[in-house]
């Protein structure tokens, strides 16, 4: 691995801590306010919105200049959400900003990867990019207890964190504009967004790749929330010991991540698929749940089957996209799925909250959603190869 890639690794974990560390510390402040509880799945649609309303430009942009001034300016708009957040706007709004700052700046985390690397080694990249979002996970959680006793500094700490990710973004190499874009119009962006919208779904490893990673980041990000919820049902936590036990489910994904980078090549990438079906058997296992070490041990072998077949094909969905459209115009692609499944999947949580659906039926429910759809995936694919043979 290159320097280059070192320094984007430390504005990376930069970037994260604080994008973590955000969502606790606006979580803290909605309960301070005595908001209702279904506001708090509420905040990650206020967050996602950006990814999906600027997906057809977002690209773009990343694809325009080099992509080292992207993540600076990105870090800018978080940091602007951060300060607005501590200086008195209601929390769904504020973090909303910061959601404009994340939504420009995925293109480019992930879009350069496959500019200063080599397609062999982007597997072993995106292991570390895990890992480094994996630490900033944990540590994140691990200040909760702190965000929930004092949000107000905590997020002036935030502040500092992206302000620091942006310093070290102002440091990566300009490395050549790869696909700029040959029209500047939003018109014209929004017809190149859906031209390589269709060419990514197309394509039949793009396909199977971005249906799967869709189908993991709406989940995720969802049961992130259902996870603090269900501890504080099953486990009697609050919201400071909830944050910390999500700790074991990270520790397992940087586990499974480890053991995808080091045993599965790009072209033996479809094969984790399997992973993802029982990643929801587990899931359904929670209902049954009282005691916390045990549901640290059920959490941590969910984080690691999550981690083992979310990081081959993510690296496979960038190399189809590199390869067909462009590095920026294909994460922009995957954001907009990826944040569309988190709104639609969020939304089902705030609706089931808000109708007081007992919490054993949210966890059924979503168990059997990650087992049925990943199970329909991979029937699916594995027919397309049987008809193309």
């Amino acid at each position: 691995m290159t320097r280059s890639f070192y320094i984007l690794l430390i504005a990376q974990f930069l970037s994260a801590l604080a994008d973590n560390a955000m969502l606790i510390a606006a979580i803290a402040l909605l309960q301070k306010m005595s908001a209702p509880s279904w506001h708090q799945p509420l905040l990650l649609q206020f967050f996602v919105i950006s990814y999906i309303l600027l997906a057809p430009f977002v690209g773009s942009i990343a694809d325009s200049m080099p992509k080292g001034r992207v993540m600076f300016i990105s870090n800018g708009i978080k940091f602007i959400g951060s300060l607005s957040m501590m200086f008195g706007i209601p929390p769904l709004y504020a973090y909303g900003i910061v959601g404009v700052g994340a939504a420009a700046y995925s293109p480019a985390k992930y879009g350069i990867l496959t500019e200063m690397l080599p397609p062999d080694e982007l597997i072993k990249a995106n292991g570390w990019m895990e890992g480094s979002t994996v630490a900033a996970i944990i540590l994140g959680a691990i200040g909760g207890a702190f965000a929930q006793k004092n949000a107000v500094l905590a997020i002036v700490i935030i502040s500092a964190l992206y302000l620091l990710a942006a310093i070290f973004n102002h440091f990566i190499p300009k490395l050549p504009i790869d696909h700029k874009p040959l029209n500047n119009s939003p018109l014209y962006m929004v017809k190149d967004f859906y031209h390589s919208f269709m060419t990514l779904w197309c394509d039949p490893k793009g396909q199977v790749s971005l249906a799967v990673t869709t189908l993991f980041w709406g989940v995720g990000a969802t049961l992130r929330l259902v996870v603090i919820a269900w501890a504080a049902y099953a486990l009697h936590f609050n919201l400071e010991k909830s944050t910390q036990l999500m700790a074991y489910v990270v520790f397992g994904v940087a586990i499974g991540s480890v053991i995808a980078a080091k045993y599965v090549s790009l072209e033996n990438s479809i094969k984790v698929l399997p992973a993802g079906i029982a990643m929801g058997v587990l899931v359904l296992g929670m209902q049954f749940v009282t005691e916390w070490h045990i549901a640290a041990g059920l959490l941590f072998f969910i984080g690691a089957l999550s981690g083992f077949f979310l990081v081959p094909l993510n690296a496979l969905l960038q190399h189809r996209g590199h390869l067909l459209i462009g590095a920026g115009h294909s994460i922009a692609v995957q954001n907009f799925n990826e944040n569309l499944g988190i709104l639609i999947l969020s939304s089902a949580y705030t609706l089931m909250t808000k109708a007081e659906f007992s919490m054993n039926t949210i966890i059924v429910i979503f168990g059997l959603f990650i087992s049925l759809s990943m199970s329909g995936i991979n029937h699916y694919y594995r027919n397309q190869i049987g008809n193309n043979h």
